[in-house]
């Protein structure tokens, strides 16, 4: 038994003559505006507004981007507006070379300037692992001052 698959469903149906129904409601509803617009204002002082109303009607209508709907251009920037945004900063870690530790370890500069005395790795960045390595080392140097 052969089924028979439908394509092409990304077409939509023209219902309007050579439009769809969505371009038909863009169209009417922009027409619309500008016939009530030319009612309550006139023709000379409603011109500007019927023609940014009718250029927007035409672009909803006809403008397609990137092969998609312009409703789908305006959609995604007000969710781009309107939505929460994600700032990622990244601070950059200055390198200091071994050279110049040791100059500012004989110049005695290293307490001034933060540089690092000794040097040992920085363990990972897990913070208990921080914190263990840390209280070994305490402990170590307490045990070598008693030891003295």
């Amino acid at each position: 038994m052969q089924f028979r698959v439908p394509q092409f469903l990304d077409i939509e149906d023209k219902i309007f003559g050579p439009f769809t129904f969505s371009q038909f409601v863009y169209l009417a509803g922009g027409g619309g505006l500008c016939f009530i617009i030319f009612k309550l204002l006139g023709f000379l002082v409603g011109l500007i507004p019927m023609l940014i109303i009718a250029g927007f009607a035409l672009a909803l209508t006809f403008y397609r981007p990137n092969e998609k709907p312009f409703i789908h251009l305006l959609e995604s920037g007000f969710k781009f507006i309107v939505g929460n945004k994600l700032y990622i900063w990244k601070k950059e870690q200055k390198t200091i070379k071994v050279a110049e530790v040791k100059v500012a370890m004989q110049k005695g500069e290293g307490e001034e300037k933060n540089i690092p005395t000794s040097m040992e790795p920085r363990l990972g960045r897990s913070k208990l692992r921080d914190l263990a390595w840390s209280l070994d080392v305490l402990d170590l140097k307490k045990e070598q001052e008693q030891n003295k």
